[in-house]
């Protein structure tokens, strides 16, 4: 399973789908263009050595999608991804396809023995992944502090039994876009979830879910397995009509100033279509656990000392939340 392999060792089949790495690895990396897609460059090789291989090799798939965005006068796209790029960075998948999907990696997977997963909501992409990058990066340090084990070198944290993915696995609604009433993306994006945190292998593996990600964590709650927790935070519902079907503990937060609390939890049920999302996670209705988060907005939560980033950190490691 890939929480157990080493860098230097050679993947092994047994215990780990190859589809998710094969599938990844070999995606086009199209870079889309005035409403349509350029010509990709050439698929990425499937690599089935170490770990730090296939990093490689995904690597060489954002550096192509780069240059393809420079030569079709994308300045600011080649520049987002020359910085994905950039050496120390490591990405499990990529694809600039339709506004992208990629999943970053903090930390040493291989050798983790807790893992979190955050799913991003509406308005994530790769032109503006910067901010869940940011917010995974400051999760990462968070937790490393509160880890047994944890150590200082060269004047940098670092933590060999957690990390943090970065998972934007899906095509996220706009804010403006009619499909953030419904929860037709997130169900696009149930399987491809569910299957990711089962590669995971035996490490335990909580989910943080903001925004429109906590309805896709709702939705993929019932076939996510024995996780050791999910946290929906700054949710405008959680996908569904009743309390999630999981045997995890679910953890509810919403800040004070954020405009999601504006958003009515209503279903409507037309013959063809639903529009709403759902039950409010920070209500008693919910089954949700709720913890404070303080009194940011709604991109504040995973903002280095924030209240919500010290609590979800406790509630990762076990401890539970300090408010």
């Amino acid at each position: 399973m890939f929480t157990r392999l080493r860098r230097s060792a050679v993947v092994r089949l047994p215990g780990m789908r190859r589809t998710l790495f094969a599938g990844v690895l070999a995606a086009s990396v199209a870079v889309p263009l005035s409403g349509s897609e350029v010509p990709a460059p050439a698929p990425v090789r499937e690599v089935w050595g170490s770990a730090e291989g296939r990093y490689a090799a995904v690597r060489e798939g954002i550096l192509a999608a780069g240059r393809t965005a420079a030569e079709h006068g994308q300045a600011r796209r080649a520049e987002v991804l020359r910085g994905m790029a950039a050496p120390g960075r490591r990405f499990l998948f990529f694809d600039g396809r339709d506004g992208g999907r990629a999943a970053e990696v903090f930390g040493d997977l291989a050798g983790a023995e807790r893992v979190v997963v955050v799913v991003p909501g509406s308005d994530t992409g790769l032109d503006t992944y910067g901010l869940l990058y940011a917010g995974a990066l400051a999760l990462h340090r968070e937790l490393n502090g509160r880890e047994p084990g944890a150590r200082e070198t060269g004047g940098r944290e670092t933590a060999g039994r957690v990390a943090v993915v970065a998972w934007l696995g899906y095509r996220t609604p706009g804010t403006m876009d009619a499909a953030l009433l419904t929860t037709g993306r997130a169900d696009e994006a149930v399987p491809r979830l569910q299957a990711f945190v089962r590669e995971l292998g035996g490490a335990r593996v909580s989910l943080l879910c903001h925004s429109y990600g906590a309805v896709v964590c709702g939705r993929a709650a019932g076939g996510l397995g024995a996780v050791a927790g999910i946290v929906l935070y700054g949710a405008p519902g959680t996908g569904t009509d009743t309390p999630l079907r999981t045997s995890a503990p679910v953890w509810a937060a919403r800040t004070s100033a954020d405009w999601i609390a504006l958003v009515p939890h209503v279903r409507l049920r037309l013959p063809f279509l639903a529009l709403g999302l759902g039950l409010d996670p920070v209500s008693p209705s919910s089954g949700a656990r709720v913890f404070a988060a303080g009194d940011g907005g709604h991109s504040d939560y995973l903002r280095p000392g924030s209240l919500f980033l010290r609590n979800v950190a406790g509630i990762v490691s076990g401890a539970g939340p300090d408010a």
